[in-house]
């Protein structure tokens, strides 16, 4: 065979592995709003970046009439290409082929991937669209699984990792996207489960549909798996090219700046009089969020669930941060369970890879009531504390109203070490609210009283103007300065440039051990 031959073998054989699955399996996977594995990947990179690995290889099983049945690039799509100019490592699982199972070589391909993408420094992003292990591997393809999953731990604080899931994602498929950094999920199409309906039935009589059990917004309102849920493959592409640009491609490199033209002068006029006159009233925290950010850009993460801590990325001044905020408008703010878990694990995303981190205060405590007690409230409330402690990254934290109890402590406190603590004149800083407080510490002058009601109106007053401001804290400097909430933006600002280049030693340990 001469060269002319050899090329055009060479063009029949990409052409053969291009066809993935055939026109109707494609034509079938087009009909529910899904794109192929290279479409998705073609479309999430930067035009004409894409380079593809390992094309030819194929499984090598010779089982149950496999050998008769070797695609080309078997069953997954890997490579790396540019994300806003940027190296990305990916790769795309083709539910065309054997519904996208893994097998042994189909492993081996993510693992080079994730091998090159952490020689590289550079983020590995997954588009998962698996029916589950291969059977007629057998166990070679659970060890393919756990290759994977390794990988992932080894990368974890290393470079950021992506999962995407575009389609099913069941059993031991679920732990490689688990222990990655972000999910996106995509509604209607994508299901996330270890046990599928018809299992739950026969072992527990419960019926539940795919979606119920392991949709997008299943994972997104009640589990907290998914911290995404987009509305179409379209729009999780997007949402991963959002989320990448307020990330460094590994723990070595900053986030990277982004030109902006909102003043970091900037006063917000409106935010003088946004904390209502009453204690109780509620508002919306991420108004305040949105006016301090650059453009009223934020990227809130986990929206759907645990709504009463508010998390994402925003930037101030074009550099990137992490926002941990307490949101009034839901459970009055207070941090429970499933606030302290989603709140701890995105400050330990962003204190792994340089992210500064900005925290909006308005707590009144923890959640009370035994389901919060017997659930382990003590041990996941202290999650959010350790991965406070634990942070060295620029940490600021603005009090806009209640900073209470232990609560207080939790959300970033001088006393956890945050570099610049800032209040605004609304805030309370204190043990208890001033009611809980007079109730605890005058309750036999209360009840002795003429009129009770009116002697507690009026301790409850002398309360609140002695114990229940920001001055108190600032006299023992547990607060740096009390501002005009109009400033808010400039002063944080400010302080990261002043806190920018912040080293801090820690004892040498192997690690710590968080209450996990």
């Amino acid at each position: 065979m001469g060269t002319k031959e050899k090329l055009q073998e060479l063009q029949r054989v990409r052409e053969e592995a291009l066809a993935a699955g055939g026109e109707k399996r494609i034509a079938k996977q087009h009909a529910q709003g899904k794109m192929t594995a290279r479409e998705r990947v073609v479309k999430l990179l930067d035009a004409g970046t894409f380079t593809e690995l390992d094309m030819f290889v194929r499984h090598q099983c010779t089982d149950f009439g496999m050998e008769n049945n070797r695609p080309l690039g078997d069953v997954v799509v890997t490579g790396y290409g540019r994300l806003d100019g940027r190296l990305v490592y990916v790769f795309a699982q083709d539910f065309t082929i054997f519904g996208g199972a893994l097998g042994d070589a189909y492993a081996w391909k993510i693992c080079k991937v994730m091998d090159l993408a952490l020689k590289a420094g550079a983020p590995v992003i997954g588009l998962n669209d698996s029916g589950g292990a291969r059977i007629q591997e057998g166990v070679i393809s659970l060890g393919g699984y756990a290759e994977i999953f390794f990988r992932n731990v080894i990368s974890s604080g290393v470079i950021p990792q992506i999962s995407v899931i575009m389609g099913p994602c069941a059993g031991g498929a679920v732990y490689s996207p688990a222990m990655t950094d972000f999910i996106v999920m995509v509604k209607k199409t994508s299901h996330m489960f270890i046990t599928g309906p018809q299992v739950i039935k026969s072992v527990t009589n419960e019926e539940v549909t795919f979606e119920e059990l392991g949709g997008a917004m299943s994972h997104s309102t009640r589990s907290g798996v998914a911290h995404f849920a987009a509305e179409d493959e379209e729009h999780s592409l997007e949402l991963v090219k959002e989320l990448m640009s307020f990330l460094p491609s590994n723990n070595l490199e900053e986030p990277p700046y982004v030109e902006t033209s909102d003043p970091v002068d900037r006063e917000i006029e409106e935010l003088d009089s946004f904390i209502p006159d009453s204690p109780d009233m509620p508002y919306d925290m991420k108004e305040i969020i949105a006016a301090v950010a650059d453009d009223g850009e934020f990227l809130e993460v986990h929206p759907h669930w645990a709504g009463n801590i508010v998390v994402g990325f925003a930037r101030l001044g074009g550099h990137s941060i992490g926002v941990v905020a307490n949101q009034p408008a839901i459970l009055a703010g207070c941090l429970d369970i499933n606030a302290s878990i989603k709140g701890a694990r995105f400050v330990r995303f962003c204190d792994a890879f340089n992210i500064p981190i900005v925290t909006f205060e308005d707590v009144p405590g923890f959640l009370p009531g035994t389901d919060q007690e017997y659930g382990g409230i003590i041990r996941n409330g202290a999650k959010l504390l350790y991965a406070f402690c634990e942070a060295t990254v620029p940490r600021l934290t603005v009090i806009t109203r209640k900073a209470y109890g232990g609560a207080y402590d939790v959300m970033n406190s001088k006393h956890v070490r945050a570099d610049f603590n800032f209040a605004w004149p609304t805030a309370e800083v204190a043990v208890m609210g001033p009611d809980g407080a007079v109730n605890i510490i005058f309750r036999k002058e209360i009840q002795q009283a003429d009129d009770p009601a009116a002697k507690q109106a009026e301790l409850v007053a002398s309360y609140r103007e002695r114990f229940a401001t920001p001055f108190f804290a600032a006299e023992r400097g547990y607060v740096d300065d009390v501002i005009e909430p109009r400033l808010t933006r400039k002063r944080l600002i400010d302080a990261l440039l002043a806190i920018r280049n912040k080293r801090e030693d820690r004892p040498a340990r192997k690690h710590g051990n968080i209450p996990l």
